[in-house]
């Protein structure tokens, strides 16, 4: 099982920017899905969740900003960001509740023991 993050960048406050994820080994649409971030220095934080047939949670940092979606066709999942600010500089990671790792990380009603090597956002003028 392995989940792919692609789309990281530099880029301006202000700016928009997509990451993307994709996943081998499952099906997307059998698991929670959804995104997590750390930032140097910091604590792991549970960006966004997707229920299998619930409403989509978001941080309250990034709500209104951001938003995720999944196209089951091509097993992949995106990260919709905009209104992009120097605070949202980390590595995100794609993330699912498949029982891969031990450990876990917390987003909403989202368990999350599967996750990739994270893609690098940084967003400075």
């Amino acid at each position: 099982v392995q989940v792919v993050e692609s789309g990281g960048d530099l880029v301006q406050p202000g700016d928009s920017l997509t990451l993307s994820c994709v996943a081998s080994g499952i099906t997307l649409d059998y698991y929670k899905i959804g995104w997590f971030r750390q930032a140097p220095g910091k604590e792991r934080e549970g960006v966004s969740c997707m229920p299998i047939d619930a409403a989509t949670y978001y941080a309250d940092s990034v709500k209104g900003r951001f938003t995720m979606s999944r196209d089951n066709a091509k097993n992949t999942m995106y990260l919709h960001m905009s209104t992009l600010k120097p605070e949202d500089t980390a590595v995100y990671y794609c993330a699912t509740d498949y029982p891969q790792r031990p450990s876990t990380v917390v987003a909403g009603s989202c368990l999350f023991h599967t996750w990739g090597q994270g893609t690098q956002v940084t967003v400075s003028s």
